[in-house]
């Protein structure tokens, strides 16, 4: 466990390029081979715009990377956070506790507020909006979400005093996990329900991106479905149910345009409720 801890500590930005383009590719492949719904549309063109909102993450979580880093070091300087205050904890689970609070403050709890809080749910609807949900949606976010999302795993790290090592291991594995779990891929329904009891299967993000109510706001979990089950977000839905897209912004061709998405977040907009 020391070796891994160092080695992400150390992460050299090519490896990390490799994880993001590596993860695309192989689950794009198995999307050809084995999709969940056979989508009529150009997958280069459905990919252009979300390939554009992930290389804007990536810009953005580049230029704020120094607060993670000097978060991250002051946390451990200073002997400050959840996991620093555990006596006698071992490597390992010091470090298994990291990666799910981390999970449960930087993912689970920021996408969960994002739903609830009007403002932050327009800025949230450009990944919903997507009506032919595959592994490139993983990263569809608004640069303002981009942004949002940040700013929560800047506050677990300061709350629950991760060293950089934890945090490069987090991201490495939401990275990993959030394409899985948009990936258009039919798994068994056997195998994939048995991994929804661990981690987020694909057939239970999915179920998150129906575009209806209630199921629009349940399973946000990232990496593990622990925190849907715990809080009482967990829903099941037949993946032969499962529709895209948002009811109330139905242009497939406004959805899939660049300008339009950036522009998204501005809409004077109502959220339904469930009845409707």
């Amino acid at each position: 466990m020391e070796h891994l801890l160092t080695y992400f500590e150390n992460i050299p930005s090519t490896h990390r390029a490799l994880i993001l383009v590596g993860g695309l590719t192989f689950f794009w492949l198995l999307e050809n081979g084995i999709p969940l719904f056979k989508f009529n549309y150009k997958k280069w063109r459905h990919a252009f715009p979300n390939l554009f909102f992930t290389l804007t993450t990536i810009i953005i979580n580049f230029g704020l990377a120094f607060l993670l880093l000097s978060t991250s070091d002051w946390v451990v300087a200073n002997d400050f956070g959840i996991i620093n205050w555990i006596p006698g904890l071992p490597l390992w689970a010091y470090i298994i506790i990291g990666v799910l609070l981390l999970d449960l403050i930087g993912a689970y709890l920021a996408h969960l507020v994002e739903h609830k809080v009007k403002p932050l749910w327009m800025v949230h609807l450009v990944h919903h909006t997507d009506h032919n949900v595959d592994t490139t949606t993983a990263n569809r976010h608004h640069p303002l979400e981009s942004v949002i999302r940040f700013v929560f795993t800047l506050l677990g790290v300061f709350i629950i005093g991760a060293p950089i090592g934890i945090v490069m291991l987090y991201q490495s594995l939401s990275l990993v996990a959030t394409q899985f779990g948009h990936a258009n891929i039919k798994m068994p329904k056997g195998l994939d329900k048995a991994l929804s009891y661990f981690i987020v299967s694909p057939d239970m993000h999915k179920i998150h991106h129906h575009y209806k109510l209630p199921y629009t706001d349940s399973n946000y979990g990232n990496i593990f479905s622990i925190w849907d089950r715990i809080f009482g977000t967990f829903m099941e839905l037949k993946r032969e149910n499962i529709v895209y897209g948002v009811d109330t912004f139905p242009d497939e061709k406004g959805n899939g345009q660049i300008g339009t998405l950036l522009k998204q977040p501005f809409h004077t907009y109502r959220k339904p409720t469930v009845e409707e």
